[in-house]
C-alpha cells in the first residue's frame, strides 16, 4: 500500500493548517478526525470532507496507519501512548509530552513495537533550515564556537481564541516555542550536554484581547514566561538561549552562530523558509533566500498579521509526510520522537537549573538527523512545483 491513512486527534487552532496541507503531500490520505469536543471534530470534518469519530473509534480504524496528535500538551502522552498501543505510527505536535520521563516511555514503546514516532517541529526540514545545515556541514563558517538564540514577544493572548493553556502547566515559551529553536540547533550542532538557567514570570495575569469566547477574560499565569539559559553542546559550542513572553519589542535575530571562519544567521525556525545570512570572517552580511528551494517558498500569512508583515513558508505536515515515507521504505525519519525527547530533557534541565542553580547535566543523546536533500524533499511533495 503506497498511501497511508491518517487520523487527526485534536481539532483546535493548529489542526486547520495540517488539514489544508495534507493533500499536497505524497503517501498521505486524511480519513478522519476526533476531539473531546464532538462539535469541533464535526466542524473540521465538514470543512475538509472527512469523517468525525470518537477518539476510541479513530484509534480502532484499521485503515488509519498514522495518528497525528494535535491535542493540548497535557493530553499528548495519553493520546500518543494509546495510539502506539493500537499499533499506529504517531506524529505529535510539540512538546512531545510535558514530562521528560513520559517522552522516553513513548520512544521506547514505539521502538518495542517497530512503529515510527515523530514530533513537531519539522520546520528545520524546510528550505531555510536546509540551507543553514549546508553551511554548517560544508564548513563555510568553520567550527561553531558560540551563538545566540532569542524568541521574544508578549504572548498569545492578542491573537489565539483560547490562549489559556499557554500560561498553565506544560505551557510557557520554553515548552511551547523552545522546541522550534532547539530542534534547529540540534539539527545544526548535535546534542546538548549541559545547561544553566534562570526563569521567572513578568506578569501575574494576562488579559485576553483576541476575538472569541475568551475575549475580556483574565488568565492567571502558572508557568515561567521568561527563561534565560546557557547551553553547552557536546560539539563544544556555547549558545545563549532566551525565551520570553514578557517583551513588547526587541531587535534580536532568531539564531546567530559564530564560527572560526565567519558567522551565520538562521531564519525564524517557526517557519520553513526565510533568508540565511552569513559573513566570511569580517565581511559584510551576504543573504541567500530559500524562496526557490523546496518547502521554502512563502505560501501563507496569518489573518492576525498587519499588512506590512510578509508572507511566510508554512508547510506544516512535512514531518508527517517524511514519517510516512520512512514507514513505507523502512528508513529513519528526521523529525523523530528521539530528537523531541532529547529537546524536552534539555528544557526541563533549564527549568531545574533555574530553581537549583549551577549546571545541570543532560543525560540523553541523539544523533543529528541526516540532511534532507532537495531531491528527497521534492519526493515528498505531490504537486509538480511549489
Amino acid at each position: 500500500m503506497s498511501t497511508l491513512g491518517v487520523g487527526i486527534v485534536g481539532c483546535g487552532n493548529i489542526s486547520t493548517i495540517y488539514m489544508q496541507n495534507m493533500p499536497k503531500f505524497r503517501d498521505l490520505r486524511l480519513i478522519a478526525c476526533a476531539d473531546i469536543r464532538p462539535e469541533a471534530a464535526q466542524a473540521q470534518a465538514a470543512q475538509f470532507g472527512i469523517e468525525a469519530l470518537s477518539i476510541d473509534a479513530l484509534l480502532a480504524r484499521p485503515d488509519i496507519r498514522i495518528v497525528v496528535n494535535l491535542t493540548t500538551p497535557d493530553a499528548h502522552f495519553a493520546i500518543s501512548h494509546a495510539a502506539l498501543t493500537a499499533d499506529k505510527n504517531v506524529f505529535g505536535e510539540k512538546p512531545i509530552t510535558i514530562e521528560a520521563n513520559d517522552a522516553a516511555i513513548l520512544v521506547a514503546e514505539a521502538a518495542r513495537r517497530g512503529l515510527k514516532l515523530g514530533c513537531a517541529p519539522d520546520t528545520f526540514l524546510g528550505g531555510g533550515g536546509r540551507i543553514a545545515r549546508e553551511f554548517i556541514d560544508t564548513g563555510r563558517i568553520g567550527r561553531v564556537l558560540y551563538g545566540t538564540c532569542f524568541l521574544m514577544s508578549h504572548g498569545m493572548e492578542h491573537w489565539h481564541p483560547d490562549p489559556t493553556f499557554f500560561f498553565k502547566r506544560g505551557g510557557g515559551p520554553i515548552l511551547d516555542m523552545g522546541p522550534y529553536y532547539l530542534a534547529a540547533l540540534i539539527n545544526l550542532l548535535g546534542p546538548v550536554a549541559r545547561v544553566q538557567g534562570r526563569a521567572s514570570s513578568g506578569f501575574a495575569s494576562r488579559l485576553v484581547t483576541s476575538k472569541g469566547p475568551m475575549n475580556g477574560k483574565t488568565i492567571a499565569v502558572e508557568t515561567p514566561t521568561t527563561v534565560m539559559s546557557l547551553l553547552h553542546f557536546e560539539s563544544g559550542a556555547d549558545i545563549i538561549f532566551a525565551m520570553s513572553w514578557d517583551v513588547w519589542k526587541h531587535g534580536h535575530p532568531p539564531i546567530e552562530l559564530y564560527g572560526t571562519e565567519g558567522s551565520l544567521r538562521v531564519p525564524d525556525p517557526n517557519f520553513f523558509g526565510g533568508a540565511v545570512q552569513y559573513t566570511e570572517k569580517g565581511g559584510d552580511w551576504i543573504s541567500i533566500t530559500a524562496d526557490d528551494r523546496p518547502f521554502g517558498k512563502p505560501n501563507w500569512r496569518s489573518p492576525n498579521w498587519a499588512d506590512h508583515i510578509p508572507n511566510q513558508a508554512n508547510y506544516r505536515c512535512l514531518g508527517v509526510a517524511e514519517l510516512a515515507s520512512a514507514v513505507l521504505h523502512d528508513t529513519p525519519h528526521r523529525a523523530s520522537g528521539a530528537l523531541a525527547s532529547h529537546a524536552l530533557e534539555v528544557k526541563h534541565a533549564i527549568l531545574k537549573a533555574s530553581v537549583e542553580g549551577g549546571e545541570i547535566v543532560v543525560h540523553s543523546r541523539v544523533e543529528r538527523p541526516a540532511p534532507l536533500s532537495d531531491v528527497d524533499a521534492m519526493a515528498l511533495w505531490a504537486e509538480e512545483t511549489f
